[in-house]
């Protein structure tokens, strides 16, 4: 890379690998992700894998633009892959150059580190390093990496690679060497295939329940974007909801609306059924259905929990299903800005005015009806008021990582200038906190926000 330079490192990440942020690191980082130096420890490899892609199967795919560097173990025993995104040609990248951008790196690592702080399971982050080299895309961009850091890089896709290639006893060493440094508990079972595969499936509709109640899109949920451990993977296309739209696609090339924010539980179930195929070898049918038959019911239990806890309930009733249902169809029906809508409703109370919240409406009938029940619901709540706001602003965001911020980011970056990054990290690491200083992260997107298109590209 041509003129190699750091444009941003995460603390927090860093603190994963024990490491403090100095002026050193910065330095080190910025010579090993350019490639002008290697540490004698590592052993770098790209992975092939396979998978299904918008619901077809491609037979080969792999590591087309980074190398997995190395596995590092912390002070506390936890062991984290580091990943060098945009590396390079690798086996795997096909005719593709294998370099990534400045713009694809700055959104993954802003999401990765969003996501984490608010409490979904994903990969992190650790830095971007951006350099003078060319890279044709739809126009010339600058060559970047990304070092990604991961409990592990396994996929369902690797899972279907020996499958799909009746590799039989590779698939035996991939599940076992899986269940010894990730479920390490059902490694002397007889039964540890079918209780893996139950894991998975929990991880993973626990994964998409919180994606869904964060009001965030993946985007391209094909199987070789499904970490084996439930964490968001491999960030692209991705969008929180703005003007909440039940059926929100994020991803510009995603023309039937396959991973359509509605369609993500579906997906998951669906990608989770063809890991079970891809582990018949291994496992009876009959022994992997339960977990399958369980996954809607442990996905809605999951996500009408993390609704009820938005809505400040702490109690359970029958009917608080139907709450959130109707509440939806009014966001939807109104194109509400869904997070602006829950921070403000941590702040309701019943009986006055509310203008903060009835200011995201047009007009105010949908949700005046909408609050007739809610406020019978409150009246059999545990708590009153105050307790209940305070709880609701530990799990409703004042700043998420909106489409537009990442781009403003992205062109202030492609100009020199890393200012935005570093205050949208601000933000996003303490999402529920006030940053008075900061509160432009926190308004409306204006209208050209709300239209970016972003696709797989991204």
């Amino acid at each position: 890379m041509q003129n190699p330079r750091l444009v941003t490192v995460s603390e927090s990440a860093a603190e994963l690998l024990d490491l403090d942020v100095s002026d050193a690191l910065k330095e080190q980082l910025t010579q090993v992700c350019s490639g002008q130096q290697s540490l004698e420890s590592f052993d770098p490899l790209a992975m092939v894998y396979s998978g299904h892609q918008f619901g077809g199967y491609s037979p080969q795919l792999g590591d087309g633009r980074g190398l997995l560097l190395g596995e590092v173990k912390n002070s506390k025993g936890e062991k984290w892959d580091l990943h060098l995104k945009g590396a390079g040609h690798t086996p795997y990248s096909r005719s593709g150059d294998g370099r990534a951008v400045l713009r694809s790196c700055i959104r993954e690592y802003l999401a990765s580190e969003a996501l984490h702080h608010l409490g979904i399971p994903t990969s992190r982050a650790l830095c971007i390093v951006t350099s003078n080299t060319s890279v044709y895309r739809e126009t010339v961009e600058k060559g970047s990496t990304l070092l990604r850091l991961a409990k592990t890089h396994i996929r369902f896709g690797h899972f279907e690679y020996f499958y799909y290639t009746k590799q039989h006893d590779e698939l035996k060493i991939l599940a076992d060497h899986t269940i010894e440094q990730h479920f390490p508990d059902l490694a002397e079972l007889e039964n540890k295939y079918s209780l893996f595969f139950k894991q998975v499936i929990e991880k993973t509709a626990l994964m998409i329940a919180k994606w869904q109640a964060a009001g965030f899109a993946h985007g391209v949920m094909n199987t070789d974007n499904m970490s084996i451990l439930g964490d968001t993977f491999d960030f692209g296309p991705y969008g929180f909801q703005d003007d909440f739209d039940w059926h929100f696609i994020c991803n510009h090339s995603d023309h039937s609306g396959r991973y359509a924010f509605s369609q993500q539980p579906e997906m998951g179930y669906w990608n989770a059924a063809r890991l079970a195929q891809a582990l018949l070898p291994l496992l009876d049918v009959k022994e992997m259905q339960p977990s399958l038959d369980a996954y809607p019911q442990f996905y809605s239990d999951t996500y009408k929990q993390l609704m009820a806890e938005k809505l400040g309930l702490t109690t359970e009733e029958e009917e608080d299903g139907e709450l959130v249902q109707k509440l939806l169809q009014v966001l939807h029906d109104t194109h509400c800005d869904y997070t602006l809508f829950f921070r403000h409703l941590s702040d309701y109370v019943p009986a006055q005015t509310n203008e903060l919240l009835f200011a995201l409406f047009p007009e105010p009938d949908p949700l005046s009806e909408w609050l007739k029940i809610y406020d019978d619901r409150l009246k059999r709540n545990l708590i009153g008021d105050k307790e209940r706001s305070d709880q609701m602003k530990q799990v409703n965001p004042k700043y998420i990582l909106r489409n537009y911020l990442a781009q403003q980011a992205i062109e202030q970056a492609e100009k020199g200038d890393y200012n935005t990054i570093e205050q949208l990290m601000t933000v996003l690491q303490s999402p529920y906190e006030k940053h008075p200083d900061l509160e432009y992260y926190a308004k409306q997107p204006p209208e050209w926000g709300k239209a970016l298109e972003v696709s797989c590209s991204s």
